[in-house]
């Protein structure tokens, strides 16, 4: 194994993180940056992942959930709900797109480029100005992976500058990104909840799904109670749950614990006008977000 995929022999009994991806990939540096102390744990998909920490593998697992430029991302939705896992934490990872190439290549000698397809699109004026090939390897680290074993001096791949350094290729051009600032929320998953102390002055956050009951205005009513209770409401997505098109999921966010009382009062009236509410989690706000 590559030395930076070890984790601190010193602090290896905190545990293991798993991620969706190759080594490398933009979910190792989250949870390398999160939680340095941890063992990273690559997983095939998503659905991996989250099997790997409700079964014991591993502790924690550090997921995507939405992007600045591609927003969210769908596939962990659909899992969140009925996974049983918790949210226990949140990150947020600025992405800096790196052109990493084998030993000896230059920008002149490159003809095609691997990366995520969104990687790809992200950094089209790259593509554009150097004329070259832009192919799509299913994942930013898996394309870097890829253009070491063949170490081709007319193949590059856009991906992190830790998938360059775990793959032994060089940095050609950084931060070749088309819009400055791409930035992905990761959320920390775990099997058991661990929520801030209510009375400490800890910024928190609460992630719940509902269903709201079919009639007219449900939403509108259920929603009312954050408004009404001076709880403010940071993130609300819908998405459909069956073939029917009729059953709507929401997936929402609020500022607060339940233990405080203008949250505990917007949720009774959340749950009046609603079939289904289940927290997933109560955790600290990142410092991103005051940043």
């Amino acid at each position: 194994m590559n030395q930076s995929l070890k984790a601190d022999p010193a602090a290896r009994p905190a545990g293991r993180v798993a991620f969706q991806g190759v080594p490398g990939a933009y979910s190792h540096q989250a949870a390398r940056e999160m939680l340095p102390n941890h063992e990273p744990f690559p997983c095939a998909n998503f659905q991996d992942a989250f099997e790997a920490v409700a079964n014991g593998t591993v502790d924690l697992g550090m997921i995507p959930i939405e992007n600045s430029v591609a927003g969210r991302v769908a596939d962990v939705y659909r899992l969140l709900p009925d996974s049983g896992l918790y949210i226990v934490g949140e990150h947020f990872l600025r992405v800096r797109h790196h052109l990493l190439a084998p030993k000896g290549a230059t920008v002149q000698s490159i003809k095609r480029i691997y990366s995520h397809e969104q990687a790809l699109a992200q950094c089209r004026n790259l593509t554009r100005d150097l004329g070259v090939q832009a192919i799509d390897a299913g994942d930013t680290a898996g394309g870097a992976r890829l253009v070491a074993e063949r170490n081709d001096p007319a193949e590059a791949a856009i991906a992190s500058a830790l998938a360059g350094e775990i793959y032994g290729l060089e940095v050609l051009r950084t931060h070749i990104e088309d819009v400055i600032g791409n930035t992905t929320r990761f959320v920390v998953m775990s099997r058991r909840p661990s929520e801030p102390d209510p009375k400490s002055d800890t910024p928190c956050l609460m992630s719940f799904v509902f269903n709201v009951r079919n009639v007219p205005g449900a939403l509108y009513k259920a929603l009312g109670g954050f408004a009404t209770n001076g709880t403010n409401l940071v993130k609300l997505e819908s998405y459909m749950t069956d073939h029917s098109f009729t059953a709507t999921l929401f997936y929402a966010e609020c500022e607060g614990h339940p233990a405080h009382k203008n949250v505990e009062r917007a949720f009774e009236e959340l749950q009046f006008f609603s079939t289904r509410v289940k927290v997933l989690g109560v955790y600290p706000q990142a410092p991103f977000r005051r940043a």
